[in-house]
């Protein structure tokens, strides 16, 4: 990506990331047209790879802020000090569920890219989502009270299919058609959580 892209004002900048989540997320990636982006942006498509010098590095680009702001909404000083691990699960999932909700542009975008399959990003995607778990588990979990689980249980994986369960469920919502209500999603959670704590942790720690 070309630097002078941040020499750009806020409202600009944002003006094209706005247009490219909304493109992305709406079509696959190899069907999203960077016409389409550019007129939504308010710019030429000429001075769109300008600053982007292709079409990849625009969507690997819009990934990478998608995931900046979600991390920045989910991180703060509480979410460091708790120690439980299901506790901490749900107080994430529940700032990442809301800020989707908040921005449907990001939401749509970022459920896209989690389904992303067989297209020119789909393996550097896939991988930086990968990457992305495990250092989001290493930060958010290093507190962790591990003494709660039973020994053949991992955390990481428990970590990993609540990820997957939820945002299959974001999928499943919106290519329905249907609303999604911060509510609905957290009572869902709420069943899963228990479902796993039953089987994760010491009976005396249910």
């Amino acid at each position: 990506m070309n630097e002078a892209f941040y020499e750009l004002s806020e409202e600009k900048q944002q003006a094209i990331y706005n247009a490219s989540m909304e493109v992305f997320g709406d079509y696959e990636y190899n069907r999203a047209s960077t016409d389409l982006i550019a007129s939504k942006a308010g710019v030429s498509k000429g001075l769109l790879f300008y600053y982007f010098h292709n079409k990849k590095a625009l969507y690997l680009h819009t990934f990478e802020y998608v995931s900046k702001i979600v991390e920045d909404a989910i991180s703060d000083t509480h979410l460091s000090e708790i120690t439980d691990f299901f506790e901490l699960i749900s107080y994430a999932t529940e700032k990442k569920v809301k800020i989707l909700i908040e921005n449907p542009f990001i939401m749509r975008f970022s459920i896209r890219c989690f389904y992303s399959q067989k297209e020119d990003v789909s393996s550097e995607i896939q991988t930086e989502i990968s990457n992305e778990k495990g250092r989001k588990y290493d930060a958010y979990f290093k507190n962790l009270e591990l003494g709660k689980f039973k020994e053949e249980i991992d955390p990481e994986q428990i970590y990993h299919m609540l990820v997957w369960m939820t945002d299959g469920y974001l999928h499943s919502r919106q290519m329905e058609g249907k609303p999604i209500e911060i509510e609905d999603v957290i009572r869902e959670f709420t069943q899963w959580t228990a479902m796993f704590k039953s089987i994760a942790y010491k009976e005396e720690f249910q």
